[in-house]
């Protein structure tokens, strides 16, 4: 007997030892209470954007020559209608004198004219009457009659002159026209390339020659951002738009769509794109803005208020999440159905109940289906 309870415990010491050192240890875990909150479906651009003028023209002259008055400098504020730049010209200008002088003398030369034609034609009514009287012969009195008409189709004949200077005049100015670089629009110089006595030339299709002036608006300014063709179909005019930059750290621009492109563009094979155009809310973040700067948008496509969300790590592969269970002190899963999501986090729709706890995150080592967990911190 007292070799049989000698076993007994034995074999009991053996027991609680192996169940010892083989029971479960709890994992220590925090886990996220299922609130209600704001949930937003996004997407944002592929490569950096960048901040573009609505108006913005980069300006050569028609043909070429040599600059004789450069009116502006880098930076410079213009107003439109001024003048930039203008070529040399002296000989266009010559041109233009000319035929102003030719304007002014077939224009005398037709106030004479038709004054003769006028005092013909009367003096062929006073002939026409002396003819009638008997007074003269008829012979007389047709060459009278001649004279007029003579007279009167050498007026007209003049006034075509006076439209042909005109036109000589109207040449000459537009030739003078094109050694002139006007102001479009108010805006700002941003570059001028050539200086007073050097030689520029137009930019001939096919040859990539610098604009003269590359002139633009800084009063009205956009983003452009490429976004991922699979994105395309999803983007719309008018949505809410938040416009991060470089250049303004931890502070967020709101906008809208503007424009969506019509067509893709493929910069690299495995890179397509479209552009959008992204007008900012509010006016005064304008005068922060410098045409260049690069920007980051994200496009809001969907957002709920109010409903119960998740963090979107926590979606297992099927729609599962790991739900804890307060009296088993164990994790099971729980399948969910999921509307509206962003990288952050997911609308729920069915499957959990608000003040539910889940892991937030399954990349935990240990963490799975049945696993005995101890929270260490809960947080919504």
């Amino acid at each position: 007997m007292r070799r049989i309870l000698i076993s007994v415990c034995f074999i009991l010491l053996i027991a609680v030892g192996f169940w010892y050192f083989t029971k479960p240890v709890p994992i220590p875990v925090s886990l996220f209470d299922v609130q209600p909150g704001l949930v937003e479906s996004s997407v944002s651009n592929t490569r950096a954007g960048s901040i573009e003028a609505c108006l913005r023209t980069r300006l050569s002259p028609i043909i070429g020559g040599r600059i004789a008055y450069l009116g502006v400098k880098k930076g410079d504020h213009v107003k439109k209608g001024q003048v930039l730049i203008q070529l040399w010209n002296e000989d266009q200008q010559a041109q233009s004198a000319l035929a102003k002088k030719q304007v002014e003398s077939a224009r005398k030369r037709v106030a004479e004219t038709c004054i003769l034609a006028e005092n013909a034609e009367r003096e062929a009514a006073r002939t026409a009457q002396l003819r009638a009287r008997g007074f003269i012969s008829e012979a007389a009195e047709e060459k009278s009659r001649f004279e007029a008409r003579s007279r009167r189709a050498a007026c007209v004949s003049i006034n075509t002159e006076v439209v042909q200077a005109q036109a000589r005049l109207n040449v000459a100015s537009a030739e003078q026209g094109r050694t002139v670089l006007i102001a479009p629009f108010d805006g700002v110089v941003a570059d001028i390339v050539g200086e007073l006595g050097e030689y520029t030339t137009p930019s001939p299709p096919g040859v990539a020659t610098p604009p003269a002036i590359d002139l633009i608006d800084n009063t009205c300014l956009y983003v452009q951002a490429p976004m991922d063709e699979v994105d395309a179909p999803k983007i719309k005019v008018g949505q809410s738009v938040r416009i991060m930059l470089d250049a303004l750290p931890n502070k967020t621009l709101l906008g809208h769509v503007k424009r969506v492109a019509p067509y893709v563009v493929a910069v690299e094979k495995q890179a397509r794109t479209i552009d959008i155009d992204v007008s900012l809310d509010d006016p005064n973040d304008i005068k922060q803005l410098l045409v260049g700067y690069s920007a980051d948008i994200e496009v809001v496509l969907d957002r709920r208020e109010h409903v119960l969300r998740i963090p979107t790590p926590a979606i297992l592969e099927g729609g599962k999440v790991l739900l804890y269970q307060a009296k088993t002190k164990k994790l099971e899963e729980k399948l969910v159905k999921t509307g509206v999501a962003n990288w952050e986090y997911t609308e729920i729709i069915d499957g959990l109940a608000q003040g539910d706890k889940i892991v937030p995150s399954v990349e935990l080592e240990g963490i799975k289906a049945g696993t005995l967990v101890t929270i260490t911190s809960s947080r919504p």
